[in-house]
C-alpha cells in the first residue's frame, strides 16, 4: 500500500488554484529552501477579507488538493477564529490570513531572506 509522492510543484500549483477559485488576495510564495533551520520548503501566504472568506479559501484548497492530487494536509489549525489558518502539507505550509492580521504578523518581512514570488491575480 505505497503511495506515489506528489511533487512539490504540483502541490503548489493546486494550492494556488484553490486560493484563486475563491478569490483569495495577495498570494505570495516564499521559497525557504536556501535558508538554514527551516521546518518546510515553502510558505504560501494569502489573505481573505473576512473570516468567512478565510475559511472558504481553506476549504477550496483542501478540495482542490484532495481532488487533483489525492493529498490531505498533515495538520490544520486556526479554523475556529478564521483570522489566521495554517495548513501544513509538510513541504508546503499555507498561511491564510485576514488582511489586518497578515499586516500585523508580516511573515514576508520576518522571512525576508527567502526568495519571494508574488502571484498576480487574474480577477
Amino acid at each position: 500500500m505505497t503511495k506515489e509522492k506528489v511533487s512539490t510543484d504540483s502541490l503548489i500549483t493546486q494550492i494556488v488554484a484553490g486560493i484563486e477559485d475563491v478569490k483569495g488576495n495577495n498570494i505570495t510564495i516564499l521559497d525557504l529552501r536556501e535558508l538554514e533551520n527551516t521546518v518546510t520548503s515553502y510558505f504560501i501566504i494569502c489573505n481573505g477579507s473576512s473570516n468567512t472568506q478565510v475559511n472558504a479559501i481553506v476549504n477550496a484548497v483542501q478540495r482542490k488538493v484532495s481532488k487533483e492530487l489525492r493529498e490531505n494536509a498533515w495538520h490544520i489549525e486556526g479554523t475556529g477564529q478564521g483570522e489566521w489558518v495554517l495548513m501544513d502539507y509538510v513541504n508546503v505550509v499555507v498561511h491564510v490570513f485576514q488582511k489586518q492580521i497578515r499586516e500585523y504578523y508580516d511573515l514576508e518581512e520576518l522571512w525576508g531572506d527567502a526568495k519571494s514570488t508574488v502571484i498576480e491575480s487574474t480577477y
